[in-house]
């Protein structure tokens, strides 16, 4: 006769059932969230990562398996079934096993050189976002399979699938609360699960009455338990006006969200993730979507006798170098300047007060940031900062100061535009017009011009090329007409469509200047971006800002309010003489720049060393020393990355130091008074902590002896502590001197003796043998 053996697990099929939905949940809302280039057929196959993980911790758990034995075999299965099931994604046309492991491989290497060899803003990969996202669900999953099945605790699971699924909410903007719903069933059932079959196998063990009876009253309270619970739920969802989760990043620490920012560029584009609000770093990287949001970001007082016409935009980030997928700037010097001292004396960007007009602004950040921002050319600050400066002769980059909402005070010189009346029109006193920069000339400074002329290998292709060879035949001969004229070609909705979204079209290996000039779709940062780099390929230096339009005016005209829809991009050309001055060639209605009168004729004279108005402009003669470039800085400047060698040794020896002093405190255990109900608490977190808890349902001396099994050595120390415990929590008694003395000493033989526990592999000391 044979023997038949029984495959169904003691909780229940129901119960595998359960935990499969809890882990599904998650998998369901990333799907949802479309967090790939905002393809959701990318993520469709984190359904079977889900699966495969919780069969492995499942079956782990029932033939024996402890729990690094079990983790190990199942990542060696995810290993090899991963990046198989991604590659068939990656490979639409379909390929043998070999293949699509390949490919994955492939991708993955090449987004690493983009991002980390390279060095490039972004890469054009996406199959190691996948590989990621289906290794993590494949983890989570088997560890949820053997928390439940192995540990008998599926709290942990429900915890960790909690804490995923509402961090996965928080990052996008779509609808997910069915999928919320339905983790809070699984996890309500699963738990209500466990405890009917701990009482049901409690009074099997202790022979106390029918535990069929005791299971089937938990289970029916539970259910009538978790429906009102639910209904009610979703009743308070949809009358009460809350939504939690909406300002979730506003409200985060302003550290965290800086920090978010710069790890973003190894971030997936997703397309429907909630936005930071716009970043203003080291780097701009432009993708296939522009995503931000309608809340506040500042308020700017201004003079209400500023025209509208005249106002300026509110510049942050000055960005000299091109890298095809974005911009960057160069290595930075930084130059801390007290209150009220001159930004940009003794720098290249440095100007006179002649054609131009002060201007006092005062900015109030809606949250706080370390973000000066400025119109124009900013010359005093009412705080101290620290100006960011790029190339030999110091050119502007971005100023900054201390994290913090505190409000402060910009005064800037900013053109006059039209012409002076008065005597000699012609020389420096001059507003700003068009026939004046078009008598600029071309006599740029050396360091300008090699600076901002420069452009990468692939920053144009056949279509950039051919859209450059039209600006060249159509524009007057300056430099000025070709930037006119280059602006007026890209804002015609003719010829270019505004779009924040522009993941529709196949840009893999072009330049964002050649993705627009073939698909003629993008936003303000595409339209930036190609005049800049064709005005450059023209030998017109030109460098792109970042910052804000200036924002909605009040009834008072006194106050602009601008929000992070008002983030932009625009462009600056330079002018010898005249020095930066502003183009904005976003169409769609967004720019903001009024147009330059033409004003009166003024003669073009011939390029050469006349050819500049003298006195605008007064860079820093560069044989008298002075130089921004980091390893030549000036007296009491400083340069990010410096004495980097010299850090990371100090930062060793404090680790060493602090380390040595942990461990001394760790093995001295506590210092206070001792109690026997402290001492236990003690024991029975740290192990805990480790694998090893004790059961609900467990005596103090049975744990004890469960956990003296796995470690031998430390027996007399948990009697003496179990000991302890009992006597004082169910005998009353009060312990004396010398018996406090031994707590304290085998409550710190214990702290160095349950740090074996890390190492062991066995069944946790909880667990009663036998027990599957």
């Amino acid at each position: 006769m044979s023997r038949r053996i029984n495959l169904a697990p003691a909780e229940g099929w129901l119960t595998l059932a359960l935990v499969m939905i809890l882990c599904l949940s998650l998998a369901w809302a990333v799907d949802d969230a479309l967090p790939v280039l905002g393809r959701g057929e990318y993520t469709d196959f984190l359904t079977w990562m889900v699966v495969g993980g919780v069969l492995c911790g499942f079956v782990g758990a029932k033939v024996g398996w402890g729990r690094w034995t079990t983790y190990l075999v199942g990542s060696l299965f995810a290993a090899i079934v991963t990046p198989i099931i991604v590659g068939s994604v990656l490979l639409p046309d379909g390929g043998s096993f070999a293949d699509a492991f390949r490919e994955t491989a492939r991708v993955s290497v090449e987004a690493y050189l983009d991002l980390v060899v390279r060095d490039l803003l972004l890469t054009q990969q996406y199959g190691h976002h996948l590989l990621v996202l289906g290794l993590v669900m494949w983890g989570s999953s088997m560890f949820a399979g053997f928390a439940a099945f192995g540990h008998r605790r599926p709290i942990n699971a429900v915890l960790l699938f909690g804490i995923l699924l509402v961090a996965n909410m928080a990052f996008t903007t779509r609808e997910q609360l069915s999928f919320l719903v339905l983790y809070s069933l699984a996890s309500l059932f699963l738990l209500i699960r466990f405890h009917a079959f701990d009482e049901q196998t409690e009074w099997l063990r202790r022979r106390i009455g029918d535990p069929a009876a005791i299971s089937g009253l938990y289970l029916r309270g539970g259910t009538i338990f978790i429906g009102v619970a639910v209904v009610g739920s979703l009743l308070l969802t949809n009358v009460a006006s809350s939504d939690p989760l909406a300002g979730v990043w506003t409200t985060a620490s302003a550290r965290v969200v800086e920090w978010a920012r710069g790890i973003e560029r190894f971030l997936p584009a997703s397309g429907t993730g909630v936005s930071f609000g716009p970043s203003f770093g080291s780097s701009a990287r432009i993708q296939g979507v522009w995503v931000t949001n309608d809340r506040p970001n500042m308020t700017v007082q201004i003079a209400p006798t500023e025209e509208d016409a005249d106002l300026p935009y509110w510049g942050a980030a000055v960005y000299d170098t091109f890298e095809n997928q974005g911009w960057v700037q160069g290595p930075k010097a930084l130059v801390d300047r007290a209150a009220g001292d001159d930004l940009l004396v003794d720098t290249g960007d440095a100007v006179t007060d002649e054609g131009r007009r002060p201007m006092t602004v005062v900015f109030t950040p809606a949250i706080a940031t370390s973000t000066v921002f400025a119109p124009r050319t900013p010359q005093t600050v009412d705080a101290n900062v620290t100006v960011e400066l790029v190339g030999n002769a110091g050119y502007l980059a971005s100023i900054r100061r201390e994290l913090t909402d505190a409000s402060y005070t910009v005064t800037a010189l900013v053109p006059i535009v039209g012409d002076i009346t008065g005597e000699n029109i012609f020389r420096s006193e001059g507003g700003l017009t068009r026939n004046r920069l078009r008598a600029a000339g071309t006599d740029y400074p050396a360091e300008i011009r090699a600076m901002y002329t420069a452009l990468p290998d692939g920053a144009l292709g056949p279509d950039a090329e051919a859209l450059l060879a039209e600006i060249e035949a159509a524009a007057g001969p300056t430099a000025y007409d070709k930037a006119e004229l280059l602006e007026s070609v890209l804002r015609d909705p003719e010829r270019f469509t505004y779009a924040t979204d522009v993941r529709g079209f196949d840009c893999t290996g072009l330049s964002v200047v050649e993705c627009f000039a073939r698909f003629k779709h993008g936003y303000c940062e595409y339209y930036a971006s190609t005049m800049a780099v064709l005005l450059r390929k023209m030998g017109i230096p030109t460098r792109i800002v970042e910052g804000f339009l200036p924002g909605a005016r009040d009834a008072s005209r006194a106050l602009l309010q601008v929000s992070n829809d008002d983030a932009h991009a625009w462009v600056e050309v330079y002018f010898p003489g005249y020095g930066w001055v502003v183009f904005d060639p976003t169409g769609g209605g967004r720019a903001a720049i009024a147009p330059l009168p033409t004003g009166v004729p003024v003669p073009i004279p011939s390029a050469g060393p006349g050819a500049t108005i003298p006195g605008r402009t007064r860079p820093p003669d560069p044989e008298e020393g002075v130089s921004f470039a980091p390893g030549g800085l000036l007296p009491g400047t400083t340069t990010p990355g410096g004495a980097v060698g010299s850090l990371i040794a100090v930062a060793l020896l404090l680790a060493v130091v602090v380390g040595g002093v942990a461990f001394v405190a760790w093995q001295r255990g506590p210092r206070g008074p001792v109690t026997a109900e402290g001492a236990y608490g003690s024991v029975t977190r740290l192990a805990a902590r480790l694998g090893f808890g004790p059961r609900p349902n467990q005596t103090v001396y049975e744990y004890a002896g469960a956990l003296a099994e796995v470690i031998p050595v430390a027996r007399p120390e948990l009697e003496t502590v179990a000991r302890a415990k009992v006597e004082v929590a169910y005998g009353g008694r009060v312990l004396g001197e010398d018996r406090l003395h031994g707590l304290r000493v085998a409550q710190r033989r214990l702290r160095m003796s349950l740090l074996r526990l890390a190492l062991r592999r066995g069944r946790r000391a909880g667990r009663p043998r036998g027990r599957g």
